[in-house]
């Protein structure tokens, strides 16, 4: 049964063993699994994966989410811009996490908060969430493989040179800061692809893809080629009178849904406050 389980069900060690302690957790024709049995052709096996327990380490709190799609299993929200995803110093109660917890508690869903990955706070657009840890685990391995994809839009100060490329440089912390990183050759392998999609009063609207998932990484190699984000105020040059915040949205996702395996694809327009920004396409 195991080979099972950790084969064609591709669950993990841990929902393996969060099931088995549960009564009905695994399940046989309708009867308790124990670890030895075999499965023959024509039984039913049934695994529960979903959460069967909150944990409390993040306390509901009312807020708006812009919720794309949800089903059992997975939830795409459209994040506003200015909205920190996960509570940290300062923002315990006015995060993704507090909305969505304080959402699943009024729908009468059982779940923790179970990101997929992240956005700074400062950008907007496509978030993914699992329902469960399982759906959480299996969305997790496809991060950075040709299953999940992110595509990003930004406005740019100056115009790129080339128009189009590939920007294969390393990303670390910069010396002296918690928080901000930099191009350095001991940092962790980034790479990311880019191209022009409309130019104008001396702005670029950018089209971006990454490859890697490193912290600031798209805000880091666009400063890095002498074009950062507009508004920018970590790598470039804060404009409040333009945008208060860096120029950068998540406009579309893709991923193999974690149960049924199917693609899935998502897209989300510029915000207004990019929208008036961006130079026509």
């Amino acid at each position: 049964m195991d080979a099972l389980l950790r084969g064609p069900l591709a669950l993990s060690g841990t929902a393996v063993k969060r099931a088995r302690r549960l009564e009905d957790g695994i399940l046989l024709d309708g009867v308790r699994a124990a670890a030895g049995d075999r499965v023959q052709a024509g039984q039913v096996l049934s695994v529960v994966v979903g959460d069967t327990e909150v944990s409390g380490a993040i306390v509901p709190a009312p807020g708006p989410l812009n919720i794309v799609y949800r089903d059992q299993d997975v939830l795409v929200l459209n994040k506003a811009p200015g909205v920190a995803v996960h509570p940290g110093p300062g923002h315990h109660t006015d995060t993704i996490g507090n909305f969505l917890m304080d959402y699943y508690r009024k729908e009468g869903i059982l779940a923790d908060f179970h990101p997929v990955h992240r956005l700074d706070r400062g950008t907007s657009g496509l978030l993914l969430v699992a329902l469960h840890g399982h759906a959480q685990e299996v969305l997790k391995e496809q991060l950075h493989t040709p299953s999940f994809r992110r595509v990003y839009l930004a406005v740019c100060e100056g115009v790129p040179e080339p128009l189009s490329g590939v920007i294969d440089a390393p990303i670390g912390r910069l010396e002296g800061s918690v928080l901000a990183r930099t191009v350095r050759p001991d940092g962790q392998r980034a790479v990311t692809r880019y191209r022009t999609l409309g130019t104008g009063h001396g702005r670029a609207l950018v089209r971006l893809e990454l490859e890697t998932g490193r912290t600031h990484q798209i805000r880091v190699h666009m400063a890095h080629i002498g074009h950062p984000l507009t508004g920018d105020f970590l790598y470039g040059t804060e404009a409040p009178a333009l945008i208060p915040r860096p120029a950068l949205h998540a406009a579309e996702l893709v991923f193999n849904h974690p149960i049924t395996g199917r693609p899935m694809a998502f897209t989300a327009p510029l915000p207004q406050d990019m929208a008036a920004l961006a130079p026509e396409e």
